[in-house]
Parts: structure tokens; sequence; C-alpha cells
């Protein structure tokens, strides 16, 4: 059972007939529910009604913070494309012959640790309001801010 036992070959009874009426039941059965059981994803769009913070997704929160903060916006657009200039330069800036383990390089270490801290800090500085931002300049943190929103996060969990 399960395959074809009788002997007629696959082509062209199978491939002609049998298929084009699987597909186009499979296609008549999504169209059907969609019409007759519409469901809607989420509330309406209105395009008139922007929101008062646009955010966009999570790993583009860094590039977001930095356009939000430097007041000059080529300057930031600069900053954007800093980034990868900087990254091409590590294989060059250190010896690969003196330092055959990867774990040994100090110089890409070092870039590394700190191109993460500040990307960590510059994404948590995006997720919160622009008000209570925090910003390339002043890295001081309201920690009664932070709690709150630490605290907020332990109920979900």
């Amino acid at each position: 059972m399960g395959h074809n036992s009788y002997g007629e070959p696959a082509w062209p009874n199978d491939l002609l007939y049998n298929f084009p009426v699987v597909i186009s039941g499979t296609i008549a059965c999504t169209i059907g529910l969609a019409v007759l059981e519409p469901s809607m994803i989420g509330e309406p769009a209105d395009p008139f009604a922007t929101p008062s913070e646009i955010s966009p997704e999570w790993y583009f929160f860094p590039v977001f913070q930095i356009l939000r903060t430097v007041p000059n916006k080529l300057l930031g657009v600069l900053l954007m494309a800093s980034v990868p200039a900087g990254l091409l330069t590590v294989p060059f800036s250190e010896n690969v012959n003196q330092f055959q383990n990867p774990f040994r390089r100090p110089v890409a270490t070092i870039v590394f640790l700190i191109g993460t801290a500040v990307a960590l800090w510059l994404g948590i500085g995006a997720a919160l309001p622009i008000d209570e931002s925090l910003t390339l300049g002043l890295f001081q943190i309201d920690f009664t801010v932070l709690y709150r929103k630490i605290s907020i996060f332990r109920l979900y969990i």
C-alpha cells in the first residue's frame, strides 16, 4: 500500500491528473476559509495616526540611538559608517604570526569587548523613552528609573 502497485506509470497519470486536483483543492480550501472566516491579525492600520515614539526592531537599537543622540545627522551617519571601517582595520593592527591562538590576540579582544559594551549601552538607551534615554555625552544612569524597568521585567518572568 502507499505506492502504485498495479503498474501504471506516474507520468502522465499521477502528475497530470492527480497532483493538479490536490493542489487546486488545497488552494480552494485556503481561499474558502479566508473568505468565510476572516481573522484580524491586529488592529486596523490608521495611516494618519502615528505613535508618539517610533521604535525600530531590537537589532537596530544601537544605530537608532546614535542617530537620536548625535545632534548633527551627517555626523551620525559618519559614525555608523566608521564602525565597519574600524572593524576592517582590526586584522591589520596586530601580527597574526605572533599570535596563532585566536584567544591571545589582545587588540581584537579589546576591540570586541569595548564594541560589545558600547552596543549594549546604546541598545539599552534606545529602548528607553527619549527623555530617559542614555546619551553619548552624559554617561549617567538614573538608577531609580533603571530599577523600575528591571522590576517590571521581573514581573513578566
